[in-house]
């Protein structure tokens, strides 16, 4: 069997041997109930469920929980594995999503660069609750939207997709994702390393920004001793002098003043003064 998921196909007649089992594959860490102990886990399975495969993904929950799942790899929108079946030969099982394009991940990296709290969590190993809302924004579902983005095979010759070989490899990477939510990223086309280098470069560059910035705009408490020096005011335009003229024309027409009082501007603190000068009209 090897083609794209689009539903449930008819079993071939021959029938399956017993199970071959294995010692020291790799088992689920859920033993009962539903498998996946964090949100984003449980959500990759509800996802899955959501496209029709809930009932035959329980057949392959069990071989998930046996250790009949003998090694499995993700890399970039690719999960591969090797399941034990009835036959000596162990089955190749392949889950595979549409990776988001250079454009769209060059888009993601500004926007979680932009929210130190999903840097912090994603290091810590959590994956942050609203991310999903982060993706929308940007027009993009951090999880499979429709089942034409996955692509399931497996070298079984059961012709239902997903067989439980297939069943199991979801499980295992599911609690995959539990372990390390970089795993989710990397399935949707960006490692751990690239992803962490891109953030660390784009935050240094917004961190550099935001130090000039705040240079040229240091609070009134550190500029005291140079507050009371002759400023030079540079091409100060006063216009036609018979002109009718606001009494706070002249706080435009200076050079920007880096000082400010709080987050207000001094400028902006000092115009309702100049404003109460203006003389009533006739």
């Amino acid at each position: 069997m090897s083609e794209h998921w689009s539903g449930e196909r008819p079993r071939s007649g021959s029938g399956f041997g017993k199970t071959i089992k294995v010692e020291n594959g790799l088992k689920a860490v859920s033993k009962r109930g539903d498998i996946g102990a964090t949100w984003w886990s449980r959500r990759f399975i509800e996802v899955l469920e959501s496209f029709g495969m809930g009932g035959r993904l329980t057949r392959g929950r069990n071989y998930a929980r046996q250790g009949q799942v003998l090694s499995l790899s993700l890399s970039t929108s690719m999960a591969i594995a090797l399941v034990q079946g009835s036959r000596p030969t162990p089955y190749k099982t392949r889950v595979a999503i549409k990776a988001f394009t250079t454009p769209e991940w060059q888009r993601i990296e500004h926007a979680l660069a932009g929210k130190a709290l999903y840097a912090a969590k994603l290091l810590a190993g959590e994956m942050p609750p609203d991310i999903e809302t982060l993706f929308a924004s940007l027009g993009l579902q951090l999880f499979p939207a429709s089942s034409r983005e996955l692509t399931m095979d497996c070298t079984c010759p059961d012709w239902e997709v997903p067989c439980k070989h297939l069943a199991a490899t979801c499980y295992l990477l599911a609690e995959s994702f539990d372990s390390d939510p970089f795993e989710i990223l990397a399935w949707r086309g960006r490692s751990r390393e690239d992803l962490l280098e891109r953030l660390r470069m784009l935050r240094g560059t917004a961190g550099a920004v935001a130090a000039r910035a705040r240079e040229e705009a240091a609070p009134l408490t550190r500029c005291l001793d140079t507050f009371w020096q002759r400023q030079t005011v540079s091409s100060l335009n006063l216009g036609d002098p018979t002109a009718s003229v606001r009494a706070d024309a002249v706080l435009d027409q200076l050079d920007s003043v880096p000082i400010t009082v709080g987050r207000a501007q001094l400028v902006d603190l000092l115009r309702p003064a100049y404003l109460s000068l203006q003389p009533p009209s006739d």
